[in-house]
């Protein structure tokens, strides 16, 4: 028996956009079902498509005008966690489509919430791996696919995708919590073997920063170093109301194509100079390699570079581009300078002989290359490369 929440009496007919409910052992009647049982009326199957994603499951309650904004059947969305569940069916087709996929490729999808994308990613692809944290998204994407063609096709892993161990995957298509997006963009990074591409929502201005160029304001070292590791491709806007529950900014979907091969660099050393460089980004290179507190610190790692060759033996191995990601833990190559940006430059009348010595070899290093005028801001992806092998031929290391 079929009941409609709506006021008794009413006909079928009459519910339009309204839930209807199987009326045995309080479950759902799934909607393929009730559009075979209403013969699959226009525009009954309308309203049902409409509000699927708002409906409470059994136990829940739906108010009538007013579908609860931040529930998906029974489950409450923890914003504090990044759960922001994409609703736009157009939005999720448009993103399977942009990510090219094939018949015979594996899908990594991260964060699958309630499956709206996941299950556009099935009907298109071999395989979905969808890594997912909350338990109850994990039972809800499990639901969604029994009973259907899809249900060998679908892997879930429930744990947090920063501390799991990646399987082999052909593409990554994702909605990402926003606020673990730098580590997520260099863990996929460092994933080997490499994938062909990755479809990703960020926050707008997280996805500005991949894709910013030398001169953009945005430019960052963000920007610097994912373009080391991937070509990044910005794709669609995203407005804030095409999720549920909306979140406070704006997003934008990327695509970004790991480079294969990466260049041969310590990626540590390349880390560190890219720190110092965008410490004061608008800055010449001959202020900041005048500083103080740089010349110290490069003085520090020279000593400690050349006890570690001696030690070992031989030069000291890169390291996982995944240190790239490491955008707000590591400080190491981080020094302080006064509020104006400025510090103190080193004069040949201070006595310190040691920081006098670097700085002459810095500044040495940057006029070899024509560096000494030029700023951070403005250099290309080549212009680090080639700085980096200057200042390491000359036995200036930045780790």
């Amino acid at each position: 028996m079929n009941v409609c929440l709506g006021a008794a009496g009413r006909s079928l007919g009459r519910c339009r956009g309204r839930l209807v409910i199987q009326a045995v052992q309080g479950s759902l009647l799934p909607a393929s079902d009730f559009h075979q049982r209403a013969g699959n009326s226009p525009s009954i199957s309308k309203g049902i498509d409409e509000r699927w994603d708002d409906t409470a499951m059994a136990g829940g309650k739906a108010v009538k005008g007013k579908p609860a904004p931040q529930r998906f059947q029974g489950i409450q969305f923890q914003k504090s966690k990044g759960q922001h569940i994409l609703k736009n069916p157009l939005l999720v087709q448009s993103i399977v489509q942009k990510a090219g996929l094939k018949s015979t490729d594996i899908v990594l999808e991260i964060g699958p919430g309630t499956g709206n994308l996941t299950m556009k990613l099935l009907e298109v692809c071999k395989k979905v791996v969808a890594v997912e944290l909350d338990p109850r998204m994990v039972l809800e994407v499990t639901r969604r696919v029994q009973g259907t063609p899809y249900a060998n096709k679908l892997q879930v892993i429930q744990g947090d995708i920063l501390k799991t161990e990646l399987p082999y995957f052909d593409v990554c298509v994702a909605n990402v919590p926003y606020q673990i997006s730098s580590p997520i963009t260099f863990k996929l990074l460092s994933h080997r073997p490499l994938f062909r591409c990755a479809v990703i929502m960020f926050q707008k201005e997280f996805a500005q920063r991949l894709v910013a160029q030398p001169g953009d304001s945005l430019f960052c070292r963000l920007s610097v170093n994912t373009q080391l590791l991937a070509r990044v491709f910005h794709l669609l806007k995203v407005g804030k109301n095409n999720f549920r529950p909306p979140p406070k900014v704006d997003s934008s979907v990327v695509r970004i194509e790991p480079r294969n091969p990466l260049p041969p660099i310590n990626f540590k050393e390349w880390d560190g100079l890219i720190r110092l460089c965008f410490n004061r980004k608008n800055k010449t290179l001959g202020s900041i390699f005048r500083q103080k507190a740089v010349l110290a610190l490069i003085e520090r790692n020279y000593k400690t570079f050349q006890a570690l060759q001696e030690a070992s033996g031989s030069e000291v191995p890169a390291v996982d581009p995944s240190i790239l990601g490491d955008l707000a833990e590591d400080h190491s190559m981080e020094v302080d300078m006064n509020a104006d940006g400025d510090g103190m430059e080193v004069e040949e009348e201070d006595g310190q002989q040691g920081n006098a010595y670097f700085k002459e070899k810095c500044l040495a290093v940057l006029a070899e290359g024509n560096y000494e005028d030029k700023r951070s801001s403005k250099l290309t992806q080549d212009d680090f490369l080639r700085l980096l092998a200057l200042f390491n031929k000359s036995g200036i290391h930045f780790t």
